[in-house]
């Protein structure tokens, strides 16, 4: 089933006239440089967008082309540097307002992600939007799984340091009690051996002052 006649008018909505455009656009470059190829023709194409962005096309050196076309259709000669001032001038105010066209389709863009105004779009273009939505929603929640399954690892490889950390603790502290116990034991041993010693000093005396005394 061939493609239904597309009626010609002004398309209002400006993210879908910028896609039209676009579209149109590289067909009719692609048209210029085929017409150029097939025909050994000198074509050159120029075409402005809305906001005065200049697209072009040319198969030989444009400027040759654009200067052959004022001789054939009787135009004078422009001022070379007044000329080239006034492209460089008009190269920049296109720059700016293609920029500011760009930043316009965001921001709307913008807000029909959010889902505001959104009377301006038809039903194809909602049908585009919601598949963007659910593009993005599945890309989030993947990045939150991604998110949530790294913070689990991490809190598991802690735990884990914890843990072995913890064992190594524990080792230490019993070495220490029993180092502590072996100390203990010897000082009790020392103490009792001194304490005997000193009971049979004086029984020793004793003996020998026993010994001494006259019969």
């Amino acid at each position: 089933m061939g493609r239904g006649k597309v009626e010609l008018k002004r398309i209002d909505n400006p993210t879908s006239r910028h896609v039209t455009f676009s579209k149109r656009r590289n067909g009719l470059l692609k048209k210029a440089f085929e017409l150029s190829i097939l025909c050994d023709a000198e074509v050159a194409v120029i075409v402005f967008s809305h906001s005065g962005k200049a697209y072009e096309f040319a198969s030989h050196d444009i400027n040759r082309t654009i200067a052959m076309y004022r001789r054939e259709v009787g135009l004078p000669e422009p001022n070379n540097s007044t000329f080239r001032r006034a492209r460089t001038m008009e190269y920049w105010r296109n720059e700016t307002e293609e920029l500011r066209r760009s930043i316009q389709n965001l921001e709307m863009r913008l807000k029909h992600l959010a889902g505001e105004e959104l009377s301006t779009l038809g039903m194809q273009e909602l049908k585009q939007l919601e598949r963007q939505l659910k593009t993005r929603v599945e890309r989030i929640r993947s990045k939150s799984r991604q998110i949530i399954s790294e913070n689990v690892n991490l809190l598991k490889r802690k735990h884990k340091e914890l843990r072995e950390e913890n064992k190594r603790l524990q080792k230490r502290v019993k070495l220490q009690e029993f180092h502590f116990a072996d100390v203990t034991s010897s000082t009790s041993t020392t103490t009792l051996g001194a304490n005997a010693c000193m009971s049979a000093f004086p029984r020793v005396m004793f003996s020998q002052q026993h010994q001494l005394l006259p019969n």
